[in-house]
């Protein structure tokens, strides 16, 4: 009788475990699934508003050196030296590794030289995005 209640209490204490490892297993396969759905989305939304503040970022540098080659003493040599600069960084930028750990140096180091330059030049440009939905009502033309 004694073996009887011990394998009826054992039996319990197999199930709760039972359980628990069956909702643990399903629980971290439904978490494996919903990651990978929102890293995805993560990364799509980093890498646009990466890319939408490199390509503001090449703008820039392309109007600067438009206007540059237009006139040769529209600026002084050393900003059109960090100018360059700029042009590099832009060019050497890790677009398709984007674990790359260089990437967020590069990026802090484009945006100091481009506040360097809109200071020197005394331009009031800065880089705010794409404007959010709720931004939509403060668009002016």
């Amino acid at each position: 009788m004694d073996d009887a209640i011990e394998d009826l209490f054992e039996s319990t204490l197999n199930l709760e475990e039972s359980h628990l490892k069956e909702g643990y297993d399903e629980g971290y396969a439904d978490g494996l699934i919903s990651g990978k759905e929102e890293g995805q989305q993560v990364g799509l939304k980093s890498g646009f508003e990466a890319g939408e503040e490199l390509g503001f970022y090449r703008g820039c540098v392309d109007v600067w050196s438009s206007a540059i080659r237009a006139d040769p003493n529209f600026i002084s040599p050393r900003v059109e030296k960090t100018i360059k600069q700029m042009d590099e960084l832009l060019r050497n930028y890790p677009m398709l590794e984007p674990e790359n750990e260089s990437v967020s140096d590069m990026m802090d180091a484009l945006r100091l030289k481009f506040k360097v330059i809109c200071a020197t030049l005394n331009l009031k440009l800065e880089h705010t995005g794409y404007p959010k939905p709720s931004d939509s009502g403060n668009i002016e033309f």
